[in-house]
C-alpha cells in the first residue's frame, strides 16, 4: 500500500464520525419528527379554562396550596367572590364567613368594596382572607395588597394565589381589565412592601407540559399526577402566597 492511500484511510476513519455528526445536528432529526398530535393548531382544545373538560389546571395548584394550609382558614373569613374554599377547607374552625365583591350584583356578596379604593376598606377585621386569582383584574394592585394587609386582625393570614402563564380571560377584560400576570419575584415585592419578609411564603407550580395543557384548555384528569406535579421555576404557571401580618 502506497503512502498516499494510507494516510487517506486514515483521514477518513477520523472524519467520517464527524461528518456524521455535523449532519446529524444540522438535520436536527429530534426536531424534525416532534409529535404535536392535536396540539398543533392555532385554535385552543377549550377557550373556557377547561371547565368543559373537567377540573381546570390551575385550579387543581390553587386547591392543593389552600389543602395544605387548612387550618389557618379559622375564625372570621373573608373570601374574594364566593365562600366556597371557606367552605370546603375551613369547615367548623370558621364561625363567620363573609364574601367580597367589587361590585353589585354578587348575590353571594356580603361585602362590596373596590380593593383599589382602600379608604373606606375596614380595618383589623378577619384572621384569614382568601384571594385566589383576583390581583390580575386589579391596576393598581399595590394599593390592594395594602387593603387586604388592613382587613386582617394581627397574627391574621392573607392566603393567595395568581396567575403566572394563562390566556386572557375574556370576560373579566371586557367588565374590569385583566392586566397582570406575575412572577415569584414580584408577587414577593408586592407583599413584603407592606408584610414582613419573614412572614412571607410564595410558591409556584407548574411545568412546561402543564403550563401547554392549560393554554390549550386541557383538564387537569387529562395529564397524569408526575405532569402536574412537576415543578420547574421557568415556568411558572401559578404563583401562591402565604402572608402573616405581625402580632
Amino acid at each position: 500500500m502506497g503512502g498516499k492511500e494510507r494516510l487517506r484511510q486514515v483521514f477518513w476513519q477520523f472524519a467520517r464520525p464527524v461528518k456524521k455528526s455535523l449532519v446529524r445536528a444540522i438535520r436536527r432529526p429530534g426536531a424534525a419528527k416532534s409529535d404535536w398530535g392535536g396540539l398543533r393548531s392555532l385554535t385552543p382544545i377549550s377557550r373556557d379554562f377547561g371547565f368543559d373538560r373537567g377540573t381546570p389546571i390551575d385550579r387543581y395548584y390553587i386547591e392543593r396550596f389552600l389543602a395544605s394550609h387548612g387550618n389557618d382558614i379559622h375564625g372570621h373569613v373573608m373570601e374574594v367572590g364566593t365562600s366556597m374554599y371557606t367552605d370546603r377547607y375551613g369547615g367548623d374552625r370558621v364561625s363567620r364567613s363573609d364574601v367580597l365583591h367589587h361590585a353589585d350584583g354578587n348575590p353571594r356578596a356580603t361585602m362590596v368594596l373596590d380593593l383599589s379604593k382602600a379608604g373606606y376598606a375596614p380595618d383589623r377585621l378577619f384572621d384569614c382572607v382568601i384571594c385566589t386569582q383576583t390581583l390580575q383584574y386589579i391596576f393598581d394592585v399595590r394599593t390592594a395588597v395594602t387593603t387586604l394587609y388592613r382587613m386582617l386582625k394581627p397574627g391574621g393570614v392573607l392566603l393567595m394565589t395568581g396567575h403566572g402563564i394563562s390566556q386572557i380571560c375574556r370576560p373579566d377584560m371586557q367588565a374590569t381589565g385583566d392586566f397582570w400576570r406575575f412572577t415569584d419575584a414580584s408577587i414577593r415585592r408586592l407583599l413584603t412592601e407592606v408584610f414582613p419578609d419573614s412572614r412571607c411564603e410564595v410558591n409556584t407550580y407548574g411545568n412546561v407540559v402543564s403550563s401547554v395543557g392549560l393554554l390549550h384548555g386541557m383538564a387537569a384528569e387529562e395529564l397524569t399526577t408526575e405532569e402536574l406535579d412537576a415543578r420547574d421555576a421557568d415556568f411558572q404557571l401559578l404563583l401562591t402566597a402565604r402572608a402573616v401580618k405581625p402580632a
